[in-house]
């Protein structure tokens, strides 16, 4: 494995054998089962996901090297339309991987005259002029009608999808990447982001849902979701911005004592990040803002007062990475970054020229909005401000706002300042987060996707609205006329069960069970059911629910939910699990006879559950 092992000789050499390891586990995964046995006749859609800042470009490079072992000639690494991101992509591909032929978007000529002699690695943006000139320049060369071609997106859900697809029509970008992958004989569109929801989401007629998903986990070191967003309580380096009396000056007086901590240990840079609105006036007000609040503290920096607030944090403040210098060290810092205006208040937003060399050292206050998320790295992050709100909030992009998580943050002088309803909001998707990993561990074919109401999985014009389903908790399921056959199955599983007992408290696999012996309706989809009771068994696999069972029921058939006053209520008051009952009808009234089973499911409340209503999957 000549690639592969160049590559990771780089990364051990950096000292991050950790790394190392853990590409090694994703390759040794993904290529005897998707790459080794590639058909030359296929066009397959593959899915690389990991935690926010984990990572992922690394693993992305291991999956290039392992498959031009395996003799793949031609990668495209797919960016998003992010000047930035692009050039901090095209820069670790020349710095990482060696024995490469690497163009970027203008690098046509080079591509040609290589003629295949070395693996050529191209980089582009997603933007439709720069995808239809090497969808011509592929086409041209004819290099591709006889070869594989591997293409791998980066952020693949931010705009490669089909943002048409509710108008029988198709977005330019989407449309240019099914004509680069149609001037190949054959390739593999690998999808890599931090947020998969808009692709495990997509129908498999689209051909962007993945046909297999891998998730990598996050290193030591690594601050992610469960260190901020914890299940239960709140992450202890969160402070409640409506419980502060003048929040922003507490978070730039945070700022102020790390960024001392940091530089009088003689580490490079320390950051600020302040995610306020989309409103670039907004990104403004608070440079304004920040810039009068850091000339008055200039003006009393060697006051006792402000000695003494600056020494009340510090001595809160315990780095787990590095050891703490002594207080005056750092008093001295503060007061020479105040006095000599050395700390840089910077606005990134589509007005700005701010690149990444501007927040590499020192200490840095960064303002903006969506520059601020998806793909953007900022070293030596550890004080963020959050307050940016929305009417209909998208977990996808609001996860990837969370630029606080990542390897280089010391976890005793982190700080978050954020609303608390958008704390909440977090929560909530790094709860959805863990489940869509846990699915995918176990190797769920079918992962389901669950969010409170009011959140929105990914933006709604990605996603065929014909074809997605969404399936309230707290609403009762039934199929309306069941023609289900298996009447002596069901009733061997449920016989232990007394009818004069209110419910009882069953495992979920019970369900699983009965499930299996029950004609799926069009109006009543066992399989979804069932695959949302694998998405709980997945996060939990001793999960519990509640078995209510009632025999001897004389209701005409077409009547409905067919359950009694009394039995609404009970299963109505189990708010937290899935609740099943089972009524066994007497035959009469419609029945012919046979003493059905109805089922009648109701999933945990305040939860939306998104199904894709596919003839493919």
């Amino acid at each position: 494995m000549k690639y592969l092992d160049t590559y990771l000789k780089t990364i051990e050499g950096r000292g991050n054998r950790q790394l190392a390891d853990s590409i090694r586990k994703t390759v040794d995964n993904i290529a005897p089962r998707y790459l080794e046995g590639f058909s030359f006749c296929n066009h397959e859609v593959g899915l690389l996901f990991g935690n926010v800042q984990s990572g992922k470009t690394g693993q992305m490079f291991g999956v290039i090297s392992v498959a031009a072992d395996l003799g793949f000639p031609v990668f495209l690494i797919l960016t998003t339309d992010n000047v930035i991101l692009q050039q901090q992509t095209i820069e670790r591909v020349r710095e990482d991987l060696k024995g490469f032929c690497i163009c970027d978007e203008y690098d046509s000529e080079i591509f040609a005259e290589n003629c295949l002699m070395q693996p050529v690695i191209i980089v582009l943006k997603k933007n439709v002029r720069t995808l239809k000139q090497w969808s011509n320049i592929l086409g041209s060369t004819g290099f591709m009608r006889g070869n594989p071609l591997f293409i791998i997106d980066d952020e693949a859900d931010a705009s490669s999808l089909n943002t048409m697809v509710n108008k029988n029509s198709k977005s330019s970008i989407n449309r240019y990447l099914d004509d680069i992958k149609a001037k190949s004989a054959c390739s593999i569109y690998l999808q890599v982001t931090g947020t998969p929801q808009a692709l495990l989401l997509q129908t498999m007629s689209s051909g962007w849902h993945p046909y297999f998903s891998y998730y990598f986990q996050p290193g030591d070191g690594y601050l992610g979701g469960d260190f901020f967003f914890p299940a239960e309580g709140s992450g202890d380096c969160i402070s409640y911005i409506d419980s502060l009396n003048n929040p922003l000056e507490e978070a730039l007086m945070h700022h102020l004592t790390v960024s001392g901590i940091m530089l009088a240990a003689g580490k490079k840079v320390c950051n600020f990040l302040i995610h306020p609105s989309v409103r670039k006036s907004v990104h403004g007000r608070y440079q304004q803002d920040i810039s009068k609040v850091l000339s008055e503290m200039q003006g009393k920096c060697r006051d006792a007062g402000f000695i003494s607030e600056i020494e009340q944090r510090y001595e809160k403040l315990n780095p787990v990475k590095f050891e703490k210098r002594d207080f005056s060290e750092v008093l001295d810092i503060i007061q020479v970054l105040l006095e000599n205006d050395k700390i840089k208040v910077l606005v990134m937003n589509g007005n700005s020229d701010v690149g990444s060399d501007d927040y590499i050292s020192g200490s840095n206050i960064i303002i903006g909005g969506n520059t601020l998320g998806r793909g953007v790295t900022f070293a030596g992050l550890q004080t963020i401000y959050y307050t940016r709100t929305a009417k209909k909030p998208q977990a996808d992009t609001m996860w990837q706002h969370s630029r606080m998580f990542g390897y280089d943050r010391d976890a005793g002088l982190m700080k978050v300042f954020i609303d608390e309803h958008l704390y909440k909001l977090f929560s909530d998707i790094n709860a959805t987060n863990n489940s869509i990993i846990s699915q995918v561990e176990k190797g769920t074919a079918d992962v389901k996707i669950y969010y409170p109401e009011g959140l929105n999985p990914t933006r709604k014009n990605v996603l065929d609205n014909k074809k997605l389903a969404m399936i309230s908790g707290g609403t009762n399921y039934y199929p309306y006329s069941p023609e289900n056959d298996t009447i002596d199955d069901i009733d061997r599983l449920l016989n232990v069960f007394d009818d004069s007992q209110p419910c009882y408290q069953v495992a979920l696999r019970l369900f699983q069970e009965i499930f299996s012996h029950i004609k799926s309706e069009d109006d009543f989809r066992v399989s979804v059911f069932s695959a949302i009771i694998d998405m709980f068994l997945a996060e939990k696999p001793t999960g519990q629910g509640i078995l209510i069972v009632r025999r001897n029921r004389n209701v005409a058939k077409g009547t409905g939910a067919l359950l009694s006053p009394n039995d609404w209520q009970l299963g109505a008051s189990i708010m937290d699990k899935v609740v099943l009952t089972m009524y066994q009808m007497t035959g009469e009234k419609g029945w012919g006879g046979k003493k059905i089973w109805v089922p009648n499911i109701k999933l945990p409340e305040n939860l939306v559950y998104y199904d894709v209503l596919d003839e493919g999957m």
